[in-house]
């Protein structure tokens, strides 16, 4: 892997600018979209998948920092490409499940309300600002730019971190809320 920008690093950047534009953007206009989904299954399963793919997005998150603090990049790396997978596969069932079935609503009066809105609250808006450095950071180190790449994980990864962390949270207190 080189360390020095060229025509095809540009290219990629360009990718990841739009990508962190066009995601939050198509994602906030998603969430105003219905479609009916005739579901061969139950699709109150699919937040119970997604939380099984944010705590394993976790756990590859947490084992890449323990890969490359042993300095085995090439396992830190494969941990990543794993995380990045997980990820994106967490997105689309993300997407598919609140176009279809609208959102849960964790009922009033009831404890632990509060503290399920924080963190919701703030599980979403750092996901929402995690997306461009996240892809930043994935891109500095595809492309061997190490000191970038350094700079922004020590920001982007406790956030990606949390965000996975909290999504496992946020389902385990609003699961029992969902229609049967």
């Amino acid at each position: 892997m080189s360390t020095t920008v060229n025509p095809d690093h540009k290219k990629l950047r360009w990718i990841v600018n739009i990508i962190s534009i066009v995601l939050p953007v198509a994602v906030g206009l998603l969430f105003r979209l219905k479609v009916d989904i005739n579901w061969p299954f139950n699709p109150y399963w699919l937040p119970a998948i997604n939380a099984i793919l944010n705590g394993t997005c976790a756990l590859l998150l947490v084992g890449a920092l323990v890969a490359i603090k042993q300095k085995n990049i090439k396992l830190h790396s494969r941990l990543i490409y794993a995380g990045m997978g997980v990820s994106l596969v967490f997105l689309v069932f993300y997407i598919l499940y609140h176009i279809s079935t609208g959102h849960t609503s964790y009922p009033e009066g009831e404890s632990g309300r509060t503290v399920y809105l924080i963190l919701l609250a703030t599980h979403i808006i750092l996901a929402a600002v995690q997306a461009p450095f996240v892809l930043y950071a994935f891109l500095y180190g595809y492309t061997g730019q190490v000191e970038k790449h350094k700079k922004i994980v020590k920001f982007s990864y406790p956030i990606w971190l949390y965000v996975s962390v909290t999504g496992v949270i946020c389902y385990l207190m609003i699961a029992p809320y969902y229609p049967a």
